[in-house]
C-alpha cells in the first residue's frame, strides 16, 4: 500500500455525493459504514442523474439522502448535467459545509461534484481512483472524469494495486493512495446474501412462469447481457445485436437474457434486431437485487458495463468484455474477464469458445477476482479517522 492509514482530525463532517445507479451500488457500502462510525458525521447528496433506478438502489441498501438535486431532465447532454450539478452542489457545499466530499470513480456526477468541491477548497477523496485506459475516447466520458478528477482529488481510493501504480505514474503522492479493494465487491456479497434467502415464488413472480423455468434449468446455457455504453452507440450496438442474432439462431437451445437499457440508441437497434426470437428474452432494466440473482444464475455474461467486471467474477462467471480497452485489466491478467470489442464474429467466437470447451469455462470460472474481500468501505472509512 503507497499510503498508511492516516488521521485527519475528529469528528469530521463528511459529505458523500452519487448520482447513478452504479455509483449507488458502490457507495452504498461507504454510506452505510460512515453512518455506524462514530468519528463521523455523514450525509448523503444525490443529483439523481439517474433518478428511477438511482432511488431503487437507496430503497435497497435504506439510504437516505440529505441532498437531492434532482437534475434527471428528458433529453439532457452532458452539458446539462454538467452545468446543473456545478450550480446545484454549488448551494449544497455552502449549506453543508463539508470537510471531506467522497466522490465516486468516473460519472459526469463524480467529475462535476469534485471540481465544485474544489472550488469550494474542500478536500475531496475519490472512491475507486486510478483506473485508466490511457485512450481520452474509450471509454468516453468516463475516462476524462476520472482523470481529472484524480488531478484534483486530496484523498485516492484505489481499488487495486494497477490502480495504485497508474496514480504512481501520474506522480500523485503516495502518502495520499489508499488500496482498499473495491466496494462493488461489498455491494455484491450483501445482496448476494439476501438473494439467497427469497423464495423462487418471488423469481417466478418477476419473470413469469416460462421464463423462470428456463433461468433455473442447469441443462440450458443462460447468457446474460448488458450493453449501454455510449462510445458503442451507432454501429456498435447494430455489431452486438447482430451477434446476439446469431447465436441465438446458431445455439437454439441456449437462453439469452438480456435487460435493455432504457435509452433510446440502445432500445431502438435491440428492439429492431432481436424481437421475435425465440430464445431471446428483452426484458425492463433490473432492480439490483434481481440483477445480481440473474447473474448467480447465468452461465456466461456478455457486457460493455465497468462494475460487471469486477462483479461476475466474485460469482465464478467467465465475463466477455463488447470495448476494445478496459480500465479493469486485473481481470484479464487474472484470466476471469476477456475482452472482444464489438466485432460480430469475434463476438460470436468469443462466446462459443468459452461456452464450447470445458477447460476454458472451468479457467476463468475458477480463477480468483483480483477485486476485493468485501471490506473496503471499511478501509475507506477507518482512512478519515
Amino acid at each position: 500500500m503507497a499510503g498508511s492509514i492516516t488521521h485527519l482530525s475528529r469528528q469530521k463532517k463528511l459529505l458523500s455525493i452519487f448520482g447513478t445507479r452504479p455509483e449507488a451500488i458502490k457507495m452504498a457500502p461507504v454510506a452505510i459504514a460512515a453512518s455506524a462510525a462514530d468519528h463521523l458525521n455523514a450525509e448523503i447528496c444525490i443529483t439523481a442523474q439517474h433518478r428511477e433506478m438511482l432511488d431503487q438502489v437507496m430503497d435497497i441498501f435504506s439510504l437516505k439522502a440529505n441532498y437531492d438535486l434532482n437534475l434527471m431532465r428528458p433529453g439532457q447532454d452532458l452539458y446539462d448535467i454538467t452545468a446543473r450539478i456545478l450550480t446545484g452542489m454549488r448551494d449544497v457545499l455552502k449549506k453543508a459545509e463539508p470537510d471531506v466530499v467522497l466522490v465516486h470513480g468516473d460519472t459526469t456526477t463524480c467529475f462535476a461534484a469534485a471540481l465544485a468541491t474544489f472550488y469550494e477548497g474542500i478536500k475531496i477523496g475519490h472512491v475507486e481512483a486510478g483506473l485508466r485506459t490511457g485512450n481520452m475516447q474509450a471509454p468516453f466520458p468516463e475516462e476524462a472524469n476520472r482523470s481529472l478528477v484524480g488531478r484534483i482529488a486530496n484523498y485516492h481510493f484505489a481499488p487495486t494495486e494497477t490502480a495504485q501504480n497508474n496514480l504512481l505514474a501520474e506522480n500523485v503522492d503516495p502518502k495520499a493512495i489508499f488500496v482498499t479493494g473495491n466496494t462493488v465487491i461489498d455491494a455484491l456479497l450483501m445482496v448476494r446474501d439476501r438473494t439467497d434467502t427469497m423464495h423462487p415464488s418471488e423469481w417466478q413472480s418477476l419473470y413469469g412462469h416460462e421464463l423462470h423455468q428456463q433461468i433455473i434449468n442447469k441443462s440450458i446455457k443462460l447468457i446474460l447481457i448488458t450493453g449501454h455504453r455510449r462510445e458503442n452507440f451507432g454501429q456498435g450496438f447494430l455489431d452486438l445485436c447482430a451477434a446476439i442474432k446469431q447465436l441465438s439462431l446458431a445455439h437454439p437451445d441456449w437462453l439469452l437474457v438480456y435487460p435493455v437499457h432504457l435509452n433510446p440508441n440502445v432500445q431502438k437497434p435491440v428492439n429492431e434486431i432481436l424481437s421475435g426470437l425465440a430464445n431471446v428474452y428483452l426484458i425492463a432494466p433490473q432492480q439490483y437485487i434481481p440483477f445480481v440473482w440473474l447473474m448467480n444464475q447465468s452461465d456466461l455474461i456478455l457486457t460493455d458495463s465497468g462494475g460487471i467486471q469486477e462483479e461476475g467474477p466474485s460469482l465464478g462467471k467467465p465475463v466477455l468484455v463488447m470495448r476494445e480497452v478496459t480500465e479493469r485489466p486485473e481481470a484479464i491478467e487474472a484470466g476471469t474477464v476477456r475482452l472482444v470489442g464489438t466485432n460480430t464474429q469475434d463476438i460470436v467466437n468469443g462466446v462459443e469458445a468459452i461456452l464450447g470447451d470445458k477447460n476454458i469455462y472451468d479457467r476463468m470460472s475458477k480463477a480468483i477476482n483480483p477485486y476485493g474481500d468485501g471490506k473496503a468501505a471499511q478501509r475507506i472509512i477507518e482512512t478519515l479517522n
